[in-house]
């Protein structure tokens, strides 16, 4: 599945935050595709704290139809040299390729900034289709957290100085 990053303009986090499809996308989400409302708020009080937009704002997932397919992006600026990411896919679109395909993007634009030395995903560990991707992709099992909602999380790390798929065809670009 061939998948383009849109960064969410900044105007649309606050229809989001309200668990709203902003007007210009009514008919283009696949079902489920939208970002949930948390994603919207993070984003939101990183940028009012003066964190640089490409770090801030999450991005749409779109296919090569245009479709809205899922949401991805950073989850924050980097702090010493790491930056967590985050994806979902919506469920009628996954199995596909969407995942894969925007995270090899996002360690595209991670490695390019020159701030990035690793990339960071946290994956509860019954996701098995997001542990895949990780998996596929190169990323390397870490550690065990607990978040604040007593959730058990798996570390991915990924270190940047490659991209997968680097001297392949890649789509997406």
């Amino acid at each position: 599945m061939q998948i383009f990053l849109e960064p969410i303009a900044a105007g649309e986090l606050v229809d989001l935050e309200q668990a709203l499809t902003p007007r210009r996308l009514s008919g283009r989400a696949v079902d489920g595709a939208m970002p949930p409302p948390r994603v919207a708020t993070r984003a939101l009080e990183r940028l009012r704290a003066g964190d640089p937009e490409r770090w801030c704002l999450p991005f749409y997932m779109r296919d090569a139809e245009r479709r809205i397919v899922g949401a991805c992006g950073f989850k924050g600026s980097p702090c010493a040299g790491r930056v967590e990411i985050g994806y979902s896919v919506a469920p009628a679109c996954r199995g596909l390729g969407a995942a894969a395909m925007a995270v090899r993007l996002l360690l595209e634009r991670a490695r390019d900034s020159g701030e990035v030395l690793e990339v960071l995903a946290q994956i509860n560990a019954d996701n098995l289709a997001s542990t895949r991707v990780a998996q596929k992709l190169g990323f390397l099992r870490g550690g065990v957290v607990v978040d604040q909602d007593d959730e058990s999380l798996l570390q991915w790390l990924y270190p940047v100085h490659r991209v997968p798929g680097d001297g392949e065809e890649r789509s997406g670009r």
